[in-house]
């Protein structure tokens, strides 16, 4: 692809992200991402089909990041060791991407639209796996579900005045605890 044309598709991209935080990914149309780069329908039609294919590309960066941190945590010796490492992964993932994460976790629309692709839902599966195996049975899963869900929508704009550092300590002890995760010891 020609870096002009890269260029274009990021714009549409980053564009379509800050639509997605004021208007959903439901309330968005590819209409209004093309009226906001100033571009015609067409253009982004070039880059995009539909918004579900440029819903996959706003989500594909966060995808391999979370596919990174399940496989670094589920390299770790130890269910407790899995689940912290990708307890404190996950809040490091969605202090970077605080807004969009608290779209894509509230918004329904985008929710059966990721659900849909076998590969995130087996990502997902993997993650509720590395914190359910700590409680084995229903309590184990609710507890995943809870955690993971949480974590994302209080990521949004209730927590806004928190600083990254602050919000990331909070997510991790809060996760802890639901868990019943003991807190490492710091290295001597």
């Amino acid at each position: 692809m020609a870096t002009g044309a890269t260029d274009s598709r990021q714009r549409f991209i980053d564009v379509a992200i800050r639509l997605f935080i004021r208007h959903s990914f439901a309330g968005t149309s590819l209409q209004m991402i093309a009226d906001e780069v100033g571009v015609t329908k067409a253009a982004v039609y070039h880059h995009f089909r539909t918004r579900e294919d440029l819903l996959s590309a706003v989500v594909e960066p966060l995808v391999e990041q979370v596919r990174a941190v399940i496989e670094q945590a589920e390299a770790q010796r130890g269910r407790h060791a899995r689940a912290d490492h990708m307890l404190t992964g996950y809040a490091d993932l969605v202090v970077r991407n605080r807004a969009l994460m608290a779209v894509l976790s509230g918004d329904p629309g985008a929710i059966d639209m990721l659900r849909s692709h076998p590969h995130v839902r087996d990502l997902i599966e993997r993650q509720i796996k590395l914190f359910a195996d700590l409680e084995p049975g229903p309590g184990g899963l609710v507890k995943a579900a809870m955690l993971l869900a949480g974590t994302a929508g209080a990521a949004g704009p209730v927590l806004i005045d928190l600083d990254d550092d602050t919000l990331r300590q909070q997510f991790v002890g809060a996760g802890r605890r639901m868990l019943g995760l003991r807190t490492p010891r710091p290295p001597k």
